[in-house]
């Protein structure tokens, strides 16, 4: 795969040093690690190795990735190896997605308290589709899913959101089949919309109220709880946006698609135009043009593009891939295998399609054929770097 002319990492190559030095004071430990991560990905600061080829003793040195999971770089190969669980998880029938979506004024809160309103937006997410999905007026099912959190726009700007790939169905109250959902229709997105608004108020009162909610700058004036409740007055009685997109065609789609949303970052290198020393120009759609998306290309200064890029970058320890229903962590593997028997799914069929997914992600992942003849290139020898591959107990962020 050839390397894209421009890429973040040399946007803080070049201008991260000034920049971190005259916003110090507004840059978080974590917003610094990454930085200092990108900037240093398979470069000769990392650990390293040379590869040699079989054939005609081709060498060419190879740096090792920050693995970071903000990192441009990094994140395809962790899209590939999270997928070789996922895929064994997969049912035989069709996927929904749902996407649920932060209104403005909601979302300046949850700047400044990503972690609490993060969380809370994933939890009412989850209950919205599974409460929803028990009612008998609609599923009358217990279901499952797996969620995806994503808190920019194509502009970059804060617009957090979750996208929630759901199978078109779940097990019945006790637990003896399966009940599908119709042909092209999953839940009602009205009804979705009202409830996921009225929980996720609730739980943000209750959270304010617990003294779990800090206001700085310009909304600081919300620390006071009859300006909290006047601000959020309006959010009661607007719509909120819930979208539910097309069904997949079938469990490969499915895979398509988280392999390019689970561990997407906030821009890819694909989309880098240009660099000056004054701005940063990049590939965008604008969805507001008759309904329909539009390419443009976008200039930021330097220092609000590095801005931009680094608010998203998560709070430590934060998961933004989370399971709930029947695929939460503690019976997933359980439950799953009770849905495939309510479905009479061949487990020896699904396990050798698996096997031979796997043997193929392996192979993928192998070094790189040789440039000259093609052959097979084997790593010959290994060495250390200066600042080392970043690693969690050096402090980087690598979840």
């Amino acid at each position: 795969m050839s390397r894209p002319h421009l890429e973040v990492a040399d946007v803080f190559r070049r201008h991260g040093a000034s920049w971190r030095a005259a916003n110090e004071a507004h840059l978080s430990l974590a917003q610094r690690r990454v930085m200092t991560a990108i900037e240093i990905c398979r470069t000769e600061a990392l650990d390293g190795h040379v590869e040699r080829c079989n054939d005609c003793a081709h060498t060419r040195i190879a740096y090792n990735s920050c693995r970071i999971r903000h990192c441009p770089k990094c994140q395809w190969s962790a899209a590939q190896r999270w997928m070789e669980v996922r895929e064994a998880e997969l049912l035989p029938v069709p996927y929904f997605h749902v996407v649920f979506t932060l209104p403005a004024t909601i979302a300046a809160v949850a700047f400044q308290n990503k972690a609490k309103v993060y969380g809370l937006l994933f939890q009412t997410a989850a209950e919205t589709l599974t409460t929803i999905a028990k009612d008998a007026k609609h599923l009358g099912a217990e279901i499952g899913l797996t969620a995806v959190l994503h808190t920019w726009g194509q502009n970059l700007d804060h617009h957090p959101h979750v996208h929630c790939i759901v199978p078109g169905g779940g097990l019945s109250r006790d637990r003896a089949l399966w009940v599908r959902c119709r042909p092209g229709f999953f839940l009602p997105v009205r009804v979705l919309s009202r409830l996921f608004r009225r929980l996720f108020l609730e739980g943000l009162v209750a959270a304010f109220d617990a003294g779990q909610l800090q206001f700085f700058g310009e909304v600081a004036a919300l620390a006071e709880r009859d300006a909290f409740m006047a601000y959020l007055a309006p959010s009661r009685t607007r719509e909120w946006v819930v979208y539910a997109k097309q069904p997949f065609a079938g469990p490969a789609h499915v895979l398509a698609y988280l392999a390019r949303y689970t561990h997407r970052v906030a821009i890819g290198n694909s989309r880098m135009v240009e660099l000056t020393n004054e701005h940063v120009r990049f590939r965008w759609k604008d969805y507001r043009v008759n309904g329909r998306s539009k390419s443009k290309v976008m200039a930021l200064a330097v220092g609000e593009f590095m801005r931009r890029f680094l608010m998203h970058v998560l709070p430590d320890g934060f998961h933004r891939i989370r399971h709930y229903g029947l695929f939460a962590n503690g019976r997933r593997v359980e439950n799953i295998a009770l849905c495939r028997e309510r479905l009479a799914v061949s487990t020896s069929t699904q396990e050798s399609d698996r096997v031979a997914r796997s043997d193929q992600s392996r192979a993928s992942v192998e070094p790189p054929p040789c440039l000259y003849c093609g052959g097979r290139m084997t790593i010959i020898e290994t060495f250390d770097g200066a600042c080392s591959r970043p690693h969690p107990a050096r402090g980087f962020d690598s979840s």
